[in-house]
C-alpha cells in the first residue's frame, strides 16, 4: 500500500513538507509558492522527530517556522497550512487583505481602527474619516513604512533593496 501511495505521489508531483528546525525559513514567499500547488502533505514529527529514512525517502521540502523548539510538528504544520490557505482564491472575502498584509512588499501592515471613533481618549486619525482615498492610501503607506523601520529593520533593508532595484530597472 505504501509503495502504491509513493508511486501516486511521484506521478502527481505531490509536495511533502516536513516542519523541522533544520529546514529553510518559512516566510510569506514560501506560503505564496505553495499556495499554487494542488496537493501538499505535511509530516509532523513528535518528540525527537521522524525516522531519517522516512525524511530521505518522502520529504520534498523542510521548513522551520522559527528558531525555537516545540513538543511536536503539529503547530508548525498549522502555521504552514494557515499561511497557505489564506492565499488560495476565495479563502478571504477581501483581496485587499492579501495585497496589503504584513510582509507584502516587505512591509508590515498599517494600524487598523474600528468603532467607536474614540476609545479612552484615543481617536481614529482624522485622515481615515475624511473619505479622501488618496490621502488614506498615503497615510497607510507612511505608517507601514514607519512600523517596519521601528519594529523590523531587517524587513526595511529588504524593502529598500527592492525599491532601489525597481528604480534602476524601470
Amino acid at each position: 500500500a505504501l509503495d502504491a501511495t509513493v508511486k501516486w505521489m511521484n506521478d502527481n508531483n505531490i509536495k511533502v513538507i516536513f516542519p523541522s528546525p533544520g529546514g529553510k525559513e518559512w516566510n510569506q514567499n514560501s506560503a505564496e509558492k505553495f499556495s499554487r500547488e494542488s496537493n501538499i502533505i505535511l509530516i509532523c514529527g513528535r518528540y525527537k522527530g521522524v525516522d531519517e529514512r522516512v525524511i530521505d525517502e518522502y520529504v520534498t521540502d523542510q521548513y522551520s517556522v522559527g528558531n525555537f523548539v516545540m513538543t511536536g510538528g503539529e503547530i508548525p504544520a498549522l502555521i504552514i497550512m494557515d499561511s497557505i490557505a489564506r492565499l488560495i482564491p476565495g479563502a478571504l472575502n477581501n483581496i485587499e487583505s492579501i495585497l496589503n498584509d504584513s510582509f507584502s512588499h516587505q512591509l508590515l501592515d498599517h494600524p487598523h481602527y474600528t468603532n467607536p471613533r474614540e476609545f479612552r481618549k484615543r481617536s481614529v486619525p482624522e485622515v481615515l474619516l475624511n473619505g479622501n482615498h488618496k490621502h488614506i492610501d498615503q497615510w497607510r503607506l507612511e505608517h507601514r513604512e514607519s512600523r517596519t523601520i521601528n519594529y523590523r529593520p531587517d524587513l526595511w533593508e529588504k524593502y529598500i533593496k527592492v525599491k532601489e532595484s525597481e528604480s534602476q530597472n524601470g
